[in-house]
């Protein structure tokens, strides 16, 4: 099994990650979560493997994937989720799915998250109990899952903990949900065999030698009740021509003295299906043996399921069921394979085994194939096929002549890419076609490019990158490990075709296109350390699993980059009222924070860095954090001594906020919460300094009109002070232009993050301005005048008149 996933993204907005689960033929990608893997009680299975993950956090641009191998005979696999995603499931549909976090399932590589179906309509379901295993679900907090043999379909910042388990069935020949269904292996004898092939119409038939296995049950006879199936397994080790299920001695077997039956009656049904049991509602192939064999054209390599299943049985002349009813049959399967060297419908075409050859590139698994024979004269990955190809045609037919090549990905490369291009000196005569596990037909392939208008394009996992007349370049994206069949089809075996130079290469490799020229290919391995996996990463303006989508033109980087900086002068003017006031702490820190978030966006939109990027982010959101804190300590009256201590202590706690998570949201309610609680102890401070001269005659009376009164002139007074503490227009403007922050804070996506984020700079900076600015001047001047009290005028004149005296 395999699994594997990757999405890219802006590094300040959008948070998915994806936890790959590959089966031997089952991967899965997951967002980030908790999986605990389960086992089911009793004594009918045992655990095959078990994987813990420990717990893990995975911020953007992060992927963790993990391989699980499934053998042939597994039983199920149960997995629970548990996450710390919280997402608001009624409304995921409005969720833009580049910001929604999610898992994934692919079959045998890596599944690509931006390239799967993702599935909204399920999301709101906590248990997925069948599966597609090319799809994509939404994250949730608790999902549980149970993938049993029969349904396995062939074909912010997060954390999570992960433990998965694969089952088996105790016995080896019991299979299904509960192991209560038997399956017989086919046991197999080899032979060869002479076939006689009209190979040219104006020749004599030709013999042609073939190895032939025939398979068959240990029991001669088997005999089956309606409705109850008779499973058997068959494996398929090499390429083959075709596979052919025969039923002899179909004979009706009833106790029922009346019985009319006989084999004309009724249907022996035979279903078949690789690597998973068959149903009647769930196979590949199917056919009534008592009418004619099952025949499946170039089988695919691996383990296939085989139920044969009567239907119509146990009919009697009063139409009345026999329950005693069965139908007895022998079975039998004939597999014919090739002679070396051959391939394709009645061996008469060419086939070519591909040999590895180590790439010079000191990378994991890169490499490239040549045919076996010709890798001591090659003097790179190009070898041409006219050579290998004019023997097939010259054997006579210009319909459907193929020439077929054979190669392995070896254990551990599905998060590799198959690199295919074809050039010729005149117009390329060739189809290409690709299948995993056998040999492609027109009938049968996986992927395939015929012209510029026929070729694979319903998959994201084939890409295209020049289609011309006479060349032709593609990829096929984190290919399966295994046995691949490759097809040239000949489009025209005479005339001109014969003469043309035609090359081509095959090679396994990293990054598509080497990212485009615009990012970095990077390599890593999944959690186990199975499986090496590549991935690009991209450069500011581009985007894409190959870094092929232009996400900015230059243009558009050059106006974002002037926004993003040029924004940042709006700290001027905290910075020039501070100034001015003499509020020198202040106005150091609006300068600095002004100066390092331009240089922060300078740097993250790649036009220059004079530090690390993590020193710049720490950097503006710290300068950023205190800044906001710091315009509200302003607004309290309070000597320098004091206020020194309270940036002191607000210092340390942003410069926590701004090294851990500088990135989350409720950071900005957390600043707000600070700079509140900083003006509150700065008044705190403010009255117990001065609180005889503040002091308010508030005693109550014991009349109780009077002390209405005097909580009537306590309020007024206090009323009065605040009023003559700030100017309340400019106060006003300062919360209109904090809700205009806060309104594009929400507002930033990926697509508008350069524009709502620079009107973000202007109305913070402008709103901190409009609070100084609110201050009234004369408080400290008022405040730094004691007010005068009776007692102390009389204290003054006391003293005046002895000394007249």
């Amino acid at each position: 099994m395999s699994f594997n996933s990757i999405l890219w993204c802006h590094p300040k907005l959008i948070l998915l990650t994806a936890l790959l689960l590959f089966a031997s033929s089952l991967c899965t990608s997951v967002s980030e979560g908790e999986l605990v893997g389960t086992t089911v009680s009793g004594g009918n299975f045992f655990t095959v493997s078990s994987f813990s993950y420990p717990e893990t956090t995975i911020k953007p641009f992060d992927l963790r994937y993990i391989r699980v191998d499934i053998p042939p005979s597994f039983s199920a696999v149960s997995i629970a989720l548990n996450s710390d995603v919280d997402l608001d499931l009624s409304r995921v549909d409005r969720i833009p799915k580049s910001s929604l976090p999610i898992i994934c399932f692919r079959d045998g590589s890596p599944p690509l998250p931006d390239a799967l179906n993702t599935t909204l309509k399920d999301s709101v379901v906590s248990g997925i109990n069948d599966l597609d295993v090319e799809q994509c679900f939404p994250m949730q907090k608790n999902i549980t899952m149970r993938l049993t043999n029969e349904q396995i379909n062939r074909g912010s910042s997060y954390s999570f903990i992960a433990n998965i388990s694969v089952e088996a069935c105790t016995n080896s020949m019991m299979k299904g949900v509960f192991c209560n269904s038997t399956v017989y292996p086919l046991s197999c004898t080899s032979s060869n065999v002479f076939k006689y092939y009209d190979l040219d119409a104006t020749e004599v038939k030709k013999p042609m030698m073939e190895n032939a296995l025939t398979c068959k049950n240990n029991f001669e006879t088997s005999c089956v009740q309606e409705g109850v199936p008779q499973f058997y397994s068959l494996d398929i080790t090499n390429m083959a021509e075709e596979l052919t299920i025969t039923a002899a001695n179909i004979r009706f077997n009833s106790t029922s003295s009346n019985s009319t039956s006989s084999a004309d009656d009724f249907k022996l049904m035979c279903y078949a299906r690789h690597g998973a049991i068959p149903s009647e509602t769930s196979h590949d192939y199917s056919s009534d043996l008592s009418k004619s064999p099952l025949v499946i054209r170039a089988p695919q390599i691996g383990r296939l399921y085989i139920s044969i299943l009567p239907v119509n049985l146990a009919k009697t002349l009063d139409g009345t069921q026999d329950g005693n009813a069965r139908v007895c049959y022998s079975m039998e399967t004939q597999v014919v394979q090739c002679p070396l060297g051959k391939a394709g419908p009645n061996c008469t075409m060419d086939s070519y085994t591909l040999q590895t050859v180590l790439s010079r590139i000191p990378m994991p698994f890169e490499s490239y194939y040549l045919p076996v024979g010709e890798v001591e004269m090659a003097e790179s990955a190009n070898f041409p096929l006219e050579p290998l190809s004019n023997n097939t045609m010259n054997q006579g037919g210009t319909d459907n002549i193929w020439t077929y090549f054979i190669l392995d990905i070896p254990r551990g490369a599905a998060g590799r890419n198959i690199h295919v291009r074809l050039s010729s000196d005149v117009k390329i005569n060739y189809e290409f076609y690709a299948r995993f596990g056998g040999l492609p037909s027109l009938e049968s392939w996986d992927y395939y490019y015929a012209n510029k208008t026929r070729k694979s394009d319903e998959s994201a996992f084939f890409m295209l990158y020049s289609s011309k007349d006479d060349n032709v370049d593609f990829y096929i994206i984190y290919a399966r490990e295994g046995t691949w069949g490759f097809g040239l089809r000949h489009l025209n075996a005479s005339g001109n075709s014969l003469k043309a130079q035609t090359a081509m290469s095959i090679s396994l490799e990293g990054c598509p296109k080497h990212c485009s020229s615009h990012g970095d290919c990077r390599y890593s391995f999944d959690a186990s350390g199975l499986t090496s996996y590549s991935f690009c990463s991209c450069d500011r303006n581009h985007g894409g699993f190959d870094c092929s989508v232009e996400i900015v033109s230059h243009k558009g980087h050059i106006v974002q980059s002037i926004f993003l900086i040029a924004s940042n002068a709006a700290a001027m003017l905290p910075a020039y009222w501070a100034l001015r006031q003499k509020a020198y702490a202040e106005w150091i820190l609006f300068t600095s924070s002004g100066i390092s978030s331009a240089i922060y966006h300078a740097c993250d939109v790649g036009t220059w860095c004079p530090l690390t990027y993590n020193v710049l982010q720490f950097m503006d959101f710290w300068l950023s954090f205190m800044a906001v804190v710091s315009t509200f300590v302003y607004l309290a009256s309070i000597n320098e001594t004091h206020k020194r201590a309270i940036h002191t202590a607000v210092a340390i706690f942003t410069a926590l906020m701004a090294a851990t998570k500088a990135t989350r949201s409720s950071n900005i309610v957390l600043v707000f919460v600070l700079g509140a609680i900083g003006l509150l102890i700065g008044w705190l401070i403010e009255v117990s300094s001065k609180y005889r001269s503040l002091s308010f005659s508030f005693r109550f009376s014991p009349s109780f009109p009077q002390s209405l009164l005097t909580i009537k002139d306590w309020l007024y007074k206090l009323v009065m002070s605040l009023w003559r503490r700030f100017h309340w227009g400019f106060a006003l403007a300062g919360f209109i232009a904090l809700a205009m922050a806060a309104t594009s804070w929400v507002l930033e996506t990926s697509s508008t993050y350069w524009i709502w984020h620079s009107f973000w700079h202007v109305t913070i900076y402008t709103s901190s301005f409009f609070f100084l600015c609110s201050k009234a001047s004369n408080v400290d001047a008022e405040e730094d005048q004691l007010p005068t009290t009776e007692n102390y005028a009389l204290a003054r004149r006391d003293s005046f008149s002895r000394s007249e005296s």
